[in-house]
């Protein structure tokens, strides 16, 4: 009996509430929303500061207090982790209020509302391209800030995700079989990131997709594709001498040298 009526004057609280909220959101007392918009923000209430940040916002736009304004509704979304809305809100902030205390912060956070859109490596990576812009910028324009640090540490873990992102694309074409895509693939992520952690296995990767590529091709192209083949070995073999995938290194260019060989016999018995 006692757990319905709590039950019951949560509910009839929580309606009293709503509507007294309406009713604020109704006024066309702006001090009365600006006022209110603070409460809400400090009792931990980032919706409805949020929609009252946002309904005063134009009004107070060309005002002393329109940065603060528009900080706090920026800040309203972030606080409910909504990071799209965030990082259009600080962006806006620190484009249109060069001279605020805020400024510093809100281009930081907006950065980091980027950061926290980046999905995993295997998906599109337009929201992290755009995070390392934006914390790069940063780093330029204030590299004495509080927030350095937390910036090169995102930075540097977006500029591994697109490392990741680009082993993982070239691997993809050649589990596929699609050996012509794979070498392009390979050879653009080895150029873009020389100093790759898949350095190794990328190279492997190569030699095995020239090989495969002129195991599976016409007559007319075998010769040119396994030349390859043995270009792509000794690159491979002189970068990694010791390498676990040595042996199998070994056995391609086997495989290649054999048939140039006996290619450039029957040619010479032509």
């Amino acid at each position: 009996m006692k757990k319905s009526f709590f039950c019951l004057f949560v509910i009839i609280i929580g309606v009293a509430a709503c509507s007294q909220f309406e009713k604020i959101r109704k006024s066309t007392d702006y001090q009365l929303k600006y006022r209110k918009a603070f409460e809400y923000y400090h009792a931990g209430d980032f919706v409805r500061s949020g929609q009252l940040f946002d309904d005063i916002s134009p009004m107070y736009r060309s005002t002393n207090k329109a940065d603060t304004v528009a900080y706090f509704q920026a800040m309203s979304y972030f606080k409910q982790k909504n990071f799209p809305a965030a990082s259009y809100f600080f962006s806006e902030h620190f484009k249109n209020h060069r001279q605020s205390p805020f400024v510093e912060e809100c281009e930081y956070l907006a950065a980091y509302c980027y950061f926290m859109q980046s999905p995993r490596a295997e998906l599109d990576q337009t929201n992290t391209n755009t995070a390392i812009e934006a914390f790069q910028l940063f780093l330029i324009r204030y590299p004495e800030s509080k927030f350095v640090a937390d910036a090169e540490k995102y930075l540097a873990e977006m500029k591994d995700k697109l490392v990741d992102k680009s082993y993982l694309t070239a691997r993809l074409y050649y589990n596929l079989g699609q050996y012509k895509a794979s070498i392009i693939a390979l050879n653009n992520s080895l150029s873009d990131y020389p100093e790759t952690k898949y350095r190794e296995e990328l190279m492997y990767l190569l030699l095995r997709s020239s090989f495969l590529l002129a195991e599976n091709s016409i007559s007319s192209k075998k010769k040119e594709r396994f030349q390859s083949t043995l270009d792509e070995y000794y690159s491979f073999v002189g970068e990694f001498p010791e390498s676990q995938y040595v042996r199998d290194a070994q056995r391609m260019y086997d495989r290649a040298d054999r048939f140039l060989k006996a290619r450039g016999t029957d040619e010479n018995e032509e």
